[in-house]
């Protein structure tokens, strides 16, 4: 498939700079796959085309404070980190904008806030650059762990697309998040309300969470004129043994297993595709059987395009995404190229809001 064919032109002021009140007064498309319908709701709407028995499975990863400022040393020059990804107790990958960086090079953060009751962190938080990746990225030994200066020192990182201050950091949370991790939020999971939570488990619709700590690589744009050509970025994920047999469950007895988002579509793959290397994958004529999950933890790069055959999810709660990505690659391959562009065709001439903080579509 030619990259091409994943670009759209969207009016700028239709890109979402600040999130709506309450979080599930978003706009909710519904797209139906078998026929193209399309339909125009409210997402608080969405119980209305789920079933008791239905799951909906979605991404508890939590977003750090992953953007960090500080100084070089010698020199003084001014660096902004952004921190993408935990490989040790003191060690990340991260991105660094500022003055040049080269292996060797230090970073002083100085703390800007008071810690606690008006206490500040006993010894500066201090940072050698270890190696330069070939994408730009650099790994950091930081002088301790990081996550104790979060809250002296960290910005919420949004994504490069929102120019508004977020006033208030938890909208860029889910109201479920639990695990922090990752560089960007799981955003088809900003709807949900706890009233609406409540509201869906006492219709008998189930809920499960898995995680996959979302990278900054998720905004970058395929590069490549073939989209089988870009290579994905990995991301560290987990579905837990008890999450796994509720899925199990929910095959079994009929239900729907409805993905909240292309980060939680990922782990439900890359968890049924690792069971493929137990069993021979020998549907005949194209069919796609499924069969139990076990649970996983590791990295994914699970690169989901047209012809991709799912194995587990039934539908699919998601944002609007950005052309020439890979996960407008992922839900074109879910609901079908077609389909997809005569849903964004038809949001875009609706006024829907589009990416992090826009509405939401519903494939069934």
């Amino acid at each position: 498939m030619k990259t091409i064919d994943l670009d759209y032109t969207l009016p700028e002021e239709l890109i979402a700079q600040t999130p709506v009140e309450p979080r599930d007064s978003s706009r909710l498309l519904v797209l139906h796959r078998a026929d193209g319908r399309l339909e125009h709701r409210i997402f608080r709407d969405i119980g209305e085309y789920l079933r008791p028995g239905d799951l909906l499975v979605a991404n508890e990863s939590r977003v750090i404070p992953a953007r960090l400022f500080g100084h070089k040393e010698p020199g003084g020059g001014k660096v902004e980190v952004l921190l993408l990804r935990k490989i040790a107790e003191t060690t990340w990958r991260a991105l660094i904008g500022g003055a040049r960086t080269h292996v060797g090079t230090k970073v002083r953060f100085e703390p800007h806030t008071a810690v606690g009751c008006g206490r500040s962190p006993a010894v500066p938080l201090t940072a050698e650059v270890l190696e330069v990746g070939e994408r730009g990225e650099r790994t950091l030994a930081f002088s301790e762990p990081v996550e104790a200066y979060f809250d002296v020192l960290g910005e919420m990182p949004l994504p490069p697309y929102i120019h508004e201050p977020l006033r208030d950091p938890e909208r860029y949370q889910t109201v479920y998040s639990h695990t922090l991790g990752s560089a960007a939020a799981p955003t088809a999971g900003l709807h949900f309300t706890p009233e609406l939570l409540l509201a869906l488990r006492d219709q008998g619709v189930g809920f499960a969470f898995v995680t996959l700590h979302v990278g900054l690589d998720t905004f970058r744009p395929i590069t490549e004129d073939i989209i089988e050509e870009h290579r994905i970025h990995t991301e560290w994920a987990s579905l837990s043994l008890p999450v796994a047999e509720q899925i199990n469950r929910t095959k079994v007895m009929g239900g729907r297993v409805i993905a909240v988002g292309t980060t939680s579509v990922r782990v439900l793959e890359t968890a049924a595709r690792r069971g493929l290397l137990q069993t021979p994958d020998d549907a005949p004529g194209g069919a796609c059987p499924w069969r139990p999950l076990a649970p996983f933890e590791g990295f994914t790069d699970l690169y989901i395009t047209p012809g991709f055959r799912f194995r587990v999810v039934d539908a699919l709660i998601t944002n609007f995404h950005l052309p020439k990505s890979t996960l407008l690659a992922l839900v074109m391959a879910f609901a079908g190229e077609e389909n997809i562009r005569r849903a964004y065709a038809e949001a875009i001439a609706q006024r829907y809001r589009f990416f992090s903080f826009g509405d939401a579509t519903l494939m069934l």
